[in-house]
């Protein structure tokens, strides 16, 4: 599982709760610049930013790293 996954995941569950990044962000207590980072792929997020995000955006950590293995590709 790798970072692009993850963030790309993370991305969907914000856009299908129609959520904007800035509302995201400052529900899970982090930059925006930072959400954006996570979502390209660029950073991979921290066992407790994962959490936080998952609060932000009303999913369990669990379904994000599931739909994240779920779409992984070999």
């Amino acid at each position: 599982m790798d970072a692009k996954t993850i963030g790309k995941i993370i991305k969907q569950y914000r856009e299908r709760k129609g959520l904007s990044q800035e509302v995201v962000s400052g529900l899970a207590d982090i930059s925006r610049s930072h959400l954006s980072r996570i979502e390209t792929g660029v950073h991979s997020p921290s066992v407790t930013i994962l959490y936080k995000l998952s609060d932000a955006l009303g999913v369990k950590a669990s379904d994000i790293l599931r739909a994240a293995e779920e779409n992984m590709q070999f």
